[in-house]
């Protein structure tokens, strides 16, 4: 294949333009209506739209067909790394290039893929939250992912530890697709201990990365990661996070783009609900269902095939509404203690006190609660998780 005929590898090439940044690419925009135009214009030109030789050189290089050239040369190895390695790679001219990305500031010139790529296109809702997420964060995680897929919203997220993996996982065995945006190449899954849950998410649903193959995972790549996850998506929740929690900052992109943003309420004493109270006191929505998502939404949303049923739930996801956790089967010693919990940790002391019951029958009926999904122990008790 003729690379430099290519359209594709004309955008791969843009991203690899040293210091071609959104300020120049405004300036590029000015004087010609398609981005990749530029390339063929001549070194006069060039300059008086002020760009400086680092950008110019590749150019120039590029019209000659010069591959010695180290960024003409790199467009190469990444277009054949890509192809050795299975990637894909979507350019703004292409039909699966998220129109939602198309309207952000800073829109990526190229996106590195790995999965189905048509899933790009779909309603999504970001579910982002605490890599440190506490036992209720990571059930809330997962639970709603998989009610967003029933719905036919698309749960899109970083990986991450904590709710991130916890998202998807929810998603994927729910038996919906989901769709991970990583901050390196997509040839190094990262973490590693989310290694096999990315191949799911890479035979289940999508994996996205606006890094080339054999690109580390980096500090500053993570930020830039979040605005493409709210970027593509309707609307973010965040379910955990700390007043100094990237999610936060994945929030404020998401209304910097204009999307929604929803936030679970959580425990006053507890330092990973901060963040999330902190958005509700900005606007935020604040969230117990989906329901609540969607109300926000508003009816303009294209859920229609989820609202009149047109749209066939997977039968995993249809048994686990069935079995969602609730009080049948319990007796009523189980019952009278998950009556007497909050959503604050209790003492066994207080819930002794508040039940009748003697402390070995307590504990009995708290573990069989915990094994129902129920009720969840927590630094100074125990507290209701559903």
């Amino acid at each position: 294949m003729d690379l430099f005929s290519s359209p594709a590898a004309a955008w791969l090439l843009l991203s690899c333009l040293p210091k071609f940044g959104v300020r120049r690419r405004r300036a590029v925009l000015s004087a010609t209506p398609v981005l990749t135009d530029f390339l063929a214009m001549n070194v006069a030109s060039l300059k008086a739209l002020g760009l400086p030789m680092e950008v110019i050189d590749p150019i120039r290089s590029w019209q000659r067909r010069d591959q010695s050239d180290p960024v003409v040369a790199a467009v190469f190895r990444i277009w054949h790394d890509c192809d050795r390695l299975g990637i894909g790679i979507v350019s703004p001219e292409e039909e699966h290039y998220p129109e939602a990305l198309h309207h952000i500031h800073d829109a990526p010139l190229v996106l590195y893929t790995r999965g189905d790529q048509t899933l790009l296109n779909r309603d999504q809702i970001g579910v982002v939250g605490s890599r440190n997420a506490t036992r209720a964060g990571l059930d809330h995680a997962r639970k709603f992912a998989a009610e967003l897929g029933l719905r036919n919203l698309l749960v899109t997220s970083g990986l991450a530890l904590g709710v991130d993996g916890a998202a998807h996982a929810g998603a994927l065995d729910a038996g919906f697709p989901t769709v991970a945006v990583i901050g390196c190449g997509l040839d190094r899954i990262y973490p590693n201990q989310h290694r096999r849950l990315g191949e799911r998410v890479i035979e289940q649903g999508l994996m996205v990365s606006e890094y080339p193959p054999g690109t580390p995972a980096r500090a500053a790549h993570f930020p830039q990661r979040n605005r493409i996850i709210s970027g593509l998506s309707r609307g973010v929740l965040v379910v955990e996070a700390g007043l100094k929690s990237g999610s936060l900052i994945t929030a404020r992109m998401a209304l910097e783009q204009g999307r929604e943003v929803f936030a679970i309420p959580g425990s006053v004493h507890s330092p990973v609900a901060r963040g999330c109270h902190h958005l509700i006191k900005q606007g935020a929505r604040l969230v117990e269902t989906v329901d609540d998502i969607l109300e926000e939404l508003g009816t303009w949303w294209s859920l229609q095939g989820a609202v009149d049923g047109s749209v066939e739930a997977s039968p995993t996801a249809v048994q686990q509404e069935q079995d969602r956790p609730g009080l049948v089967g319990l007796d009523s010693r189980e019952i009278a203690v998950f009556e007497a919990l909050g959503y604050d940790p209790l003492s066994t002391d207080a819930l002794s006190s508040a039940t009748g019951l003697p402390a070995d029958q307590l504990m009995q009926s708290l573990l069989l609660l915990e094994l129902q999904g129920l009720v969840s122990s927590a630094p100074g008790g125990f507290q209701r998780i559903a």
